[in-house]
């Protein structure tokens, strides 16, 4: 395992940390532009906890997987990536591209994760 692959999977995967549990924190303050986005991606208002949920479970599962639980560590990218394809998923069917960059940004950082966290995997 090359030292610039490992330093390389714990800054991606910490910054997918910090952006899920961001946003995760803000689904569940109860922001009205939040109600707003569910709402113009026909997401029901009461599944926002659900999903805000997931994110932090995902990041969680994240923790986890940089502190040597590597299968929950890729089980949690891979469930973020799915997450968030989803979530532009809902943009691109409901045509809200005004902020789709948002979900890409967190799908990027969560496929980004995932990548190297089965590089790392195969070369340790």
């Amino acid at each position: 395992m090359s030292t610039t692959m490992s330093t390389a999977y714990v800054i991606v995967t910490v910054l997918t940390i910090v952006a899920n549990v961001c946003v995760a924190a803000f689904d569940l303050s109860g922001a009205k532009s939040v109600q707003a986005n569910a709402a113009s991606v026909h997401v029901p208002g009461s599944w926002i906890p659900w999903l805000a949920t997931l994110k932090a479970a995902g990041a969680v599962g994240l923790v986890l997987g940089l502190v040597g639980v590597r299968p929950l560590g890729i089980a949690a990218a891979a469930g973020l990536t799915l997450f968030f394809t989803g979530a532009l998923i809902a943009h691109v069917r409901a045509r809200v591209f005004h902020n789709i960059a948002f979900p890409g940004t967190y799908f990027g950082l969560a496929a980004a994760s995932l990548a190297l966290a089965l590089t790392e995997a195969s070369a340790g």
